[in-house]
């Protein structure tokens, strides 16, 4: 269990969940914006941010999209945490001719590309993906290399990497990357459960993920999809802070769609404080996660 206070992050949208399966699901700069200020009003310090197409829904990385969030929500709360994703840029989708070609889907492009929006935006936190695993039927791709040149490039900007950490490999990575000093201590993760083929969404696989994680770390763990809460509960009861949001899962209870991100973040925060814990404020989380 957490000694101190628990800090709830709340994912906003995320990349792979589609609009038709929530009416609810936030799409244009503004619902995304005012999805994250809700979701702060209802007890998550940390807002994490992808965009979409507000024409279309579909994933996006456009920068002024971006910005845009990122504008609306300092207007309106300067304390909220601001996470920016930078997963996107990272599928590659093999051509059915010629499977060392791209087809259709893909979507990986340079390493700095993937965080020219960092750089350029400065948020207090950006997410840095450590895996390269199947997901579907397509390819996550995210070698070493590119990885040390996305972490040297946030480092340079100020910006706090979040480590996502989707299978034990990753773990092993992230470690090599803090001992030849890619990244300095004792650093903040992510512990992924749920996703196919990656960690499995079981309170024994949180404590080994847990274990192999260096000292001192900060991190938390979320489940997707119906583990969402179930390891609400898991993470604190290991010592760790929690995620819930709409990227991740779309229900309040079987069949029950979630209309507001804010719904999932005061569920969360209800269950922390039924098991005795105290949620974080984001000046609070602030003070605990070393920004400014």
């Amino acid at each position: 269990m957490t000694s101190g206070k628990t800090i709830i992050t709340c994912a906003i949208t995320g990349n792979l969940t589609k609009p038709e399966q929530s009416p609810y699901l936030p799409i244009t700069p503004e619902q995304i914006a005012t999805s994250a200020l809700e979701a702060a009003e209802a007890g998550a310090a940390i807002a994490h941010i992808h965009v979409r197409d507000p024409a279309t829904g579909r994933p996006s990385m456009s920068i002024d999209l971006y910005r845009e969030v990122v504008e609306k929500i300092r207007a309106r709360n300067k304390s909220l945490i601001i996470n920016l994703t930078t997963g996107p840029g990272g599928r590659f989708v093999p051509s059915i001719e010629d499977p060392k070609l791209a087809g259709p889907g893909t979507t990986l492009i340079a390493p700095e590309k993937r965080v020219e929006h960092i750089e350029l935006l400065k948020p207090d936190i950006c997410t840095l993906d450590l895996n390269t695993m199947n997901s579907g039927s397509e390819v996550v791709i995210n070698t070493p290399r590119n990885v040390r040149i996305m972490a040297e490039r946030m480092t340079a900007a100020g910006v706090l990497p979040e480590i996502e950490l989707f299978d034990s490999g990753d773990c092993h990575l992230a470690r090599d990357l803090f001992a030849d000093g890619t990244l300095k201590g004792p650093g903040l993760f992510s512990l992924v459960l749920g996703v196919k083929y990656g960690f499995s969404a079981t309170p024994e696989t949180m404590f080994y993920a847990r274990s192999l994680l260096p000292s001192g770390a900060i991190w938390s763990g979320f489940g997707i999809g119906r583990a969402e809460f179930p390891m609400v509960a898991q993470a604190w009861l290991l010592g760790g802070h929690v995620r819930v949001g709409m990227e991740d899962n779309l229900y309040m209870s079987r069949g029950v769609l979630a209309k507001t991100n804010a719904e999932l973040v005061a569920h969360a925060a209800g269950i922390l404080r039924s098991l005795g814990a105290t949620v974080a404020a984001a000046t609070e989380a602030r003070a605990m996660l070393g920004l400014g």
